[in-house]
């Protein structure tokens, strides 16, 4: 799914993604710095897709309209994973074919997993924003890194917070994907540790409409929690039937169910209670550049955006513009380079960004959160 988008409402009512070089580009001159944004516009994580799209658009219009980077425009190419590893080796193709030097997304581990080595030996810069799983930097890719944290932190911070809720017979749900199983195993592994008793552990299909066969499984192990360690869509699905199934068990998630299309799924009322963890989300993120982006998309969108991990998709627009910026230059290798060497002391969306030899971000980053009786996320 591609098409040419420039910044003008316009266009965007007529085309409603693709490429686009931003409003107010007169100043910039010469070629465009071509960035490219990969994520699941359409699809089960559809919400996330659109909204890193809605994020990007918005940055790369205000630094067009500052006169782009050393003189020169941005220009955004958008492709559609779907959220899915076969249509992102496609997607990611597509990119390289049209000449990026640097990706933005994308979203889910597994998807991002299927398009390293096409970016890396491209020498095309990926710079992924939800996608946590711990492999993907464990590869030695010189050319990859990611603006979210990895699964091993959360799964320590995950466990920790069963621990602090006072919860000692854990049941474990993941989805099989790469995401949601290594976070499981992380979690897992540290409850063994902790006091905290595993009477269940299992795989869902994600994409089922019907999981009340698995949760009367689960609820006869007797767990005093249900840790779901997959994506909001199924995390709601599974809150409405235990509620249907008068189960009133504590459930806990980790970041892939901070999307308020949970609440959506669910009813509020099934979600009251739920816990999860992750990043902090648009509500509760500090800091001038937040609150200016976050003001311009509820001016443009009359909402905020659904999770923080599109957040985090304009925190990688920003690194890769810097790192442009202070290289001199727009290859992926000297992007890279400065990624790893250069940035000092860069001040994101989300709070300082940092990249270790892996291309990992620096830092701890996540909050305990709990949803109320409206639907709301609540910090704890």
């Amino acid at each position: 799914m591609r098409n040419t988008l420039y910044l003008s409402l316009a266009a965007l009512a007529a085309l409603g993604l693709a490429l686009f070089t931003g409003a107010g580009t007169a100043s910039a001159q010469g070629d465009p710095v071509k960035i490219g944004l990969m994520g699941p516009i359409t699809g089960q994580w559809a919400s996330e897709g659109q909204d890193m799209m809605n994020v990007v658009e918005i940055l790369a219009e205000e630094l067009n309209a500052q006169g782009g980077i050393n003189g020169r425009p941005v220009e955004i190419v958008v492709e559609d994973d779907g959220g899915s590893p076969k249509t992102a080796t496609l997607a990611a193709q597509r990119l390289i074919a049209q000449g990026v030097t640097a990706v933005v997304g994308t979203y889910g581990s597994s998807v991002t997993a299927s398009v390293q080595d096409i970016y890396d030996e491209a020498k095309v810069v990926q710079v992924a924003t939800g996608s946590t799983s711990i492999p993907l930097s464990e590869k030695g890719l010189k050319l990859f890194f990611r603006t979210c944290p990895r699964d091993d932190e959360q799964g320590r911070f995950l466990a920790a917070s069963v621990k602090g809720l006072g919860f000692t017979r854990a049941a474990v749900v993941h989805d099989n994907t790469s995401y949601a199983k290594g976070l499981a195993d992380e979690a897992r592994a540290i409850f063994r540790g902790e006091g905290v008793s595993e009477v269940f552990y299992d795989a869902i299909t994600p994409g089922d409409r019907d999981y009340t066969a698995t949760l009367t499984k689960i609820r006869a192990a007797d767990p005093d929690v249900l840790v779901f360690t997959g994506y909001y869509p199924e995390a709601g699905l599974i809150l409405r039937q235990k509620k249907e199934m008068n189960w009133d068990v504590p459930m806990i998630g980790g970041d892939a169910t901070n999307n308020v299309a949970l609440v959506e799924v669910a009813g509020p009322e099934a979600a009251a209670g739920y816990y999860f963890v992750s990043p902090p989300g648009p509500n509760d993120i500090k800091g001038d550049k937040a609150r200016k982006l976050l003001e311009a998309y509820k001016a443009r969108h009359d909402s905020l955006p659904s999770s923080v991990w599109s957040i985090l998709a304009g925190d990688a627009f920003g690194v890769i513009a810097e790192a442009v910026k202070g290289s001199g230059v727009s290859d992926g290798e000297s992007i890279a380079g400065y990624l790893h060497e250069g940035l000092k002391g860069y001040e994101g969306l989300t709070g300082p960004i940092a990249f270790n030899a892996k291309g990992d971000r620096i830092g701890d980053v996540y909050s305990l959160y709990q949803t109320d009786s409206q639907g709301h996320f609540v910090l704890k």
